[in-house]
C-alpha cells in the first residue's frame, strides 16, 4: 500500500481493515492507547482476516498528528512488547515508520502496523475478539468454538499446507524447487505453476489468491525466516554441564531451507564436539556422540517440530556431558514418549513427503534427508547406547515440546 493510498483510507476513515490511533506519551512511556485495548485491536484483526493500524492519526477528526522523531523508538518497543508479551500465542506483525502529510504541507512521522490473518486464535487480556466492521467484537461461544475448530485442523491436520501472508509464487526459488520435480526439464517460470500447485507448494487463501504453503516456504525459499521467523534452529555449545552464560563457547542462529538447517546444524556439533584419539595398534578416534544419531534427531526436528507455535524455535544444547534437543510442539494423536521407537505418526505429512526427496549432504552414506520408513528413533537409540552406553532420554515437557537427551561418550 503506497502512501497515497493509505491517506486515501485514511480520509474515509475506519472500517473492517483499518484501524487509527492518536498517540499520547509522558516521557518515553506510551499512555494512549492503553495497552489492553491495544492489544485487543491487535488480535481482533489476527482472528479475522488481517488489518492495519495507523498510530499518529486521530480516529475521530481522522487528522495526522504525528509522533515525535524522538518518540519513535519508545512506541514502537511498545508495539512489539505487546504482540510478544500481552497476546496468546504470540502475534507477528509487520511494523513500518513512515511520513505522512500532516495537513499543512508538512510531512510527520507515523507507524503503521500490518497485521496478517492469523494460521492460529489469539487471546487478548479482555477475551477472544474479531474485527467486525470499523470495530472489534468479543467472540461468542459458538463462534469461538467453530474459530477454534477451523485453525486447529488447518494447524494440526494440514497445517504444512496452509497458506503463508504476504507470499506469493514468485517467492519460490528455482533451484530448491527443481529438487522435488520429477520433470527435469520444467522451465523456471513454470515452477511456480501447475508444478508447484501439484506438489502443494502452492495454495490458494481464503480470498482465492494464490500463496505459498508453510512447506514451500520452508524448504523452496532462500530465507524461510522472512515470512516465519520462528522457524530456525538455535544451536548453543557450553563448556561445563549446565546453562551459563559465562561458559558458553559458541553459539548460533542456524536459518535457510530445513535441509541446510540440518547441515549446519550437524556441522555445528561436529565443530563443537570432543573426539578422543587412541593410538594402541593403530590410530581410532572416538567422538564424543554418534554423528548418525545427532543427524537423525535433528531431521526428525525440523520435520515434525509444530510451526503453529509462533516465538518457540528448535534449541541445541550442547554439554560437556550431554547433548539436549527441545522440539516444539507436543506428540500427535496417541504417541508417547515412550513409544516413539516403536510406532510412526506425521504431524506434516508434507514436509516429510518433501524432505524424502531431498538429497543429503551430509557424508553419512545417505542418499535421502529422511527415510520414511519410520527408523529415525531407533537408530538415534542404537547408535547412542552403542556408542556411550546410555539410553538417550525423551521426555515431554508442559504438553508443548519435546525433549530429547544424548549422553556423551564417557
Amino acid at each position: 500500500m503506497s502512501n497515497k493510498e493509505l491517506m486515501r483510507r485514511i480520509r474515509l476513515g475506519e472500517d473492517s481493515a483499518l484501524e487509527l490511533k492518536r498517540v499520547e506519551l509522558q516521557g518515553r512511556k506510551v499512555t494512549g492507547p492503553s495497552r489492553k485495548d491495544f492489544a485487543d485491536e491487535l488480535a481482533a484483526f489476527a482472528n479475522a482476516r488481517g488489518g492495519t493500524i495507523v498510530l499518529g492519526v486521530d480516529d475521530k477528526t481522522r487528522e495526522v498528528l504525528g509522533i515525535s522523531l524522538d518518540d519513535l523508538d519508545a512506541v514502537e518497543d511498545w508495539i512489539r512488547e505487546i504482540c510478544k508479551d500481552t497476546i496468546e500465542p504470540p502475534l507477528d506483525a509487520d511494523i513500518y515508520r513512515l511520513e505522512l502529510d500532516g495537513g499543512d504541507g508538512q510531512s510527520v512521522p507515523v507507524i503503521r502496523v500490518d497485521i496478517p490473518q492469523s494460521l492460529f486464535v489469539h487471546k487478548s487480556p479482555r477475551g477472544y475478539f474479531r474485527r467486525l466492521g470499523s470495530s472489534k467484537h468479543e467472540m461468542p461461544p459458538d463462534v469461538l468454538a467453530r474459530q477454534f475448530q477451523e485453525r486447529t485442523q488447518s494447524r494440526m491436520i494440514r497445517f504444512d499446507e496452509s497458506p503463508v501472508p504476504h507470499t506469493e509464487p514468485g517467492d519460490l526459488d528455482y533451484e530448491l524447487t527443481r529438487r522435488f520435480l520429477r520433470d527435469e526439464f520444467v522451465e523456471e517460470e513454470g515452477v511456480a505453476g501447475d508444478a508447484a500447485r501439484r506438489l502443494r507448494l502452492v495454495v490458494d487463501d481464503d480470498d482465492g489468491t494464490a500463496r505459498l504453503a508453510l512447506s514451500g516456504v520452508l524448504l523452496c525459499t532462500r530465507e524461510p525466516q522472512r515470512w516465519l521467523p520462528h522457524a530456525y534452529i538455535q544451536a548453543v555449545s557450553y563448556a561445563g554441564e549446565r546453562t551459563d552464560v559465562d561458559y558458553q563457547t559458541d553459539a548460533r542462529d542456524i536459518g535457510g531451507p530445513l535441509d541446510e538447517q540440518v547441515a549446519e546444524a550437524l556441522h555445528f556439533v561436529r565443530k563443537n564436539m570432543l573426539v578422543r584419539a587412541t593410538k594402541e595398534t593403530a590410530r581410532t578416534e572416538r567422538p564424543q556422540f554418534s554423528e548418525r544419531a545427532v543427524f537423525e534427531a535433528l531431521v526428525n526436528a525440523v520435520a515434525h517440530r509444530d510451526y503453529s507455535i509462533a516465538g518457540s524455535r528448535i534449541r541445541l544444547h550442547m554439554f560437556g556431558d550431554r547433548l539436549e534437543l527441545y522440539v516444539p510442539g507436543a506428540l500427535v494423536n496417541t504417541l508417547t514418549p515412550d513409544s516413539l521407537h516403536l510406532r510412526q505418526a506425521n504431524r506434516n505429512e508434507l514436509i516429510v513427503s518433501l524432505l524424502a526427496r531431498c538429497p543429503a549432504t551430509t557424508g553419512l552414506g545417505r542418499e535421502r534427508l529422511m527415510d520414511r520408513r519410520g527408523d529415525g528413533v531407533p537408530i538415534i537409540l542404537h547408535e547412542s547406547r552403542k556408542l556411550s552406553g546410555h539410553t538417550p532420554e525423551y521426555a515431554l515437557i508442559g504438553e508443548s515440546e519435546l525433549r530429547l537427551v544424548i549422553r556423551a561418550a564417557e
